[in-house]
């Protein structure tokens, strides 16, 4: 899943006093981590493993707010890790997490249990639950879940905002080309429908993790008649506890209690709240202020607080005892693509591997709660998930003599220029693009810093190949969570050369290596999870000895809950709030 991100500006000498702070002989100390300075008990982490504020009062208006806006609405069409876990407020996908603080498991959600599969993994089959209506009250069919398979992921000119695994691993006979070129939906052969209540997937290959594909929202259903493509988004069905009543896009939207939800068979949600609210484009300092200040519940990003109210929370006992600061599934990083002259060569790449200070980029995300230094592909949250450092450097501050023994050997010994990339509208990404500029400056590579704007970043610059090799971008900043907890969920779409797309690439840095892509297609059809991890763990060694990523830290997100906000904890399936079961005192 994409990360999102958002904080205040910091100049490369605050990073670099940042950094010096926060290490102390090497990295050994400075923990923002520990007790007030008075001692006092506080419930700091406490979130992590245990529900804050438990209740079922009913009542209220539970308050989103969000510094930018979803990547979209519609379930179907969306990949922010926070847009995911939104649409559970209102889309069902035929499983989903378990609502409860701990490791994630994946559980039914609109469907009676888990797959059942045939003994060669190729043919799973989904019953729903009897009686499931949408919002306005007509019942929910196989057809439907079918269909929202179908235009999520064979209809890239129109929705391309979310992953394609289905795309890749469904049986295509016939080459079908979508819902909105091929209105007959008898012509997709990857799902078929025997009655309304049986969904059953035809897979290509074996795939051991399909459970976990499905708990994704593309599979929440979408009735044919009401889909309008694109503009779904502003009329999305309801099948959650809270329906649409109107969304603008980049300003705001609203909800209301859907009176056709059944609870009896959602044990995964609440529908506490009379109404939900959601604002967006609100200033990253405003949305903390009325955090504080209790004129907002609930930061749509999950990302943490940022560095102005960071300062504030961390200093005073009672604010403290309202953060939670979890490591995650999520690493931020810089790909390196592989394409591009002479970043094409790896030792070049490991040039920049070597040329990094990556107390800079620590820094920049906001010290030592804002993460681990990661040296990683694959976070240590995640099993086959070890860790291990090809690239070490002295205290993570870069090694000048080896990065340019590295461009001897890839024919640039006087260094190199390319392009570097961030999104405009997020400070902590142009105060790492800075430090990476200032840092490779040391070994001769120059960088020429560039920003988008943040809705188009991923669909339209850095993840468009093309756009990316005319415009000559080298690196970029870049982050990456588990679709879902195991290795295939965190590494197939960012490494695998099979998910390289022409918009909304995730494996910006094209890795196309056919060593690593025989290890995805093994380990797909391996039904041992241990064996499975191993081979995780084999991909995580090759993607970093190939050097196609700079890791930077593995993410922690200090997030901080409201005193007047109930059923509060993070959950491992998002790694932020479990958003579904929210309500207010």
């Amino acid at each position: 899943m994409k990360r999102s991100t958002r904080s205040r500006a910091a100049g490369l000498v605050a990073l670099s006093m940042a950094a010096s702070m926060a290490l102390v002989a090497c990295g050994g100390g400075g923990d923002d981590n520990s007790a007030d300075g008075g001692g006092a008990k506080t419930a700091f982490n406490e979130g992590i493993d245990k529900i804050i504020n438990a209740s079922d009062k009913k009542g209220g208006t539970l308050r989103f707010v969000h510094s930018s806006d979803l990547d979209s609405m519609d379930p179907g069409n969306m990949y922010y890790a926070h847009a995911w876990n939104f649409s559970r407020l209102y889309a069902r996908p035929l499983l989903t997490f378990k609502s409860a603080p701990g490791k994630a498991e994946i559980v039914p959600d609109l469907a009676t249990a888990l797959g059942e599969h045939s003994a060669d993994l190729k043919t799973w089959t989904y019953h729903l639950k009897p009686g499931l209506k949408y919002g306005d009250g007509t019942p929910v069919t196989a057809k439907d879940v079918k269909y929202a398979v179908a235009r999520s992921n064979y209809a890239p000119d129109v929705l391309n905002k979310g992953p394609t695994y289905f795309n890749l691993y469904l049986d295509n006979p016939n080459g079908y080309k979508g819902p909105y070129k091929d209105k007959n939906l008898d012509h997709f052969k990857g799902i078929t429908t025997p009655d309304d209540q049986t969904v059953v997937f035809h897979l290509n290959v074996p795939f051991a993790e399909l459970d976990n594909l499905v708990s994704i929202p593309q599979t929440a259903p979408v009735p044919q008649a009401k889909d309008t493509g694109d503009s779904y988004q502003q009329h999305v069905v309801s099948t959650g506890p809270y329906k649409l009543d109107n969304y603008e896009p980049g300003k705001s939207a609203n909800f209301s209690r859907n009176p056709n939800w059944d609870a009896a068979s959602d044990p995964n949600r609440k529908q506490l709240a009379d109404k939900i609210v959601y604002e967006a484009g609100v200033a990253a300092d405003e949305v903390d202020n009325r955090l504080l200040n209790g004129q907002a519940d609930v930061d749509t990003p999950g990302s943490g607080v940022q560095a102005a109210a960071r300062a504030k929370v961390l200093t005073n006992p009672d604010l403290k005892s309202r953060l939670d600061d979890p490591l995650t599934t999520f690493i931020w990083y810089i790909p390196l693509n592989m394409t591009l002259k002479p970043l094409d060569n790896v030792h070049c790449r490991r040039a920049v591997e070597y040329g990094v200070d990556k107390t800079l980029f620590q820094a920049a995300y906001g010290g030592p709660t804002g993460g681990d230094i990661a040296s990683t592909a694959m976070p240590p949250t995640i099993a086959g998930g070890d860790k291990f450092d090809l690239y070490p450097t002295p205290c993570n501050k870069g090694d000048v003599n080896k990065a340019k023994q590295e461009l001897q050997q890839c024919g640039q010994p006087n260094g190199f220029s390319t392009k570097f990339s961030f999104r405009a509208d997020r400070p902590k990404e142009k105060a790492v693009a800075q430090a990476a500029q200032q840092s490779l400056a040391r070994v001769g590579i120059k960088l020429d810093l560039v920003s988008y704007p943040s809705n188009t970043y991923t669909s339209a610059q850095i993840g468009s190949p093309s756009f990316m090799k005319k415009n000559g971008i080298g690196m970029g900043t870049y982050g990456w969570g588990a679709d879902f907890p195991t290795g295939f969920g965190y590494l197939s779409q960012v490494f695998d050369g099979a998910a390289i797309k022409q918009t909304g690439n995730s494996n910006i840095s094209q890795l196309d290596d056919p060593a690593v892509n025989g290890l995805f297609n093994k380990v797909v059809q391996e039904p041992d999870e241990n064996k499975r991890a191993q081979l995780y763990g084999e991909i995580n060694h090759k993607v970093m000895e190939q050097a196609a990523i700079v890791p930077e830290i593995y993410v922690k997100s200090l997030l901080y809950r409201p005193a007047n906000v109930t059923n509060v904890y993070v959950t491992e399936g998002y790694d932020m709030y479990d958003y579904a079961v929210l309500g207010v005192k």
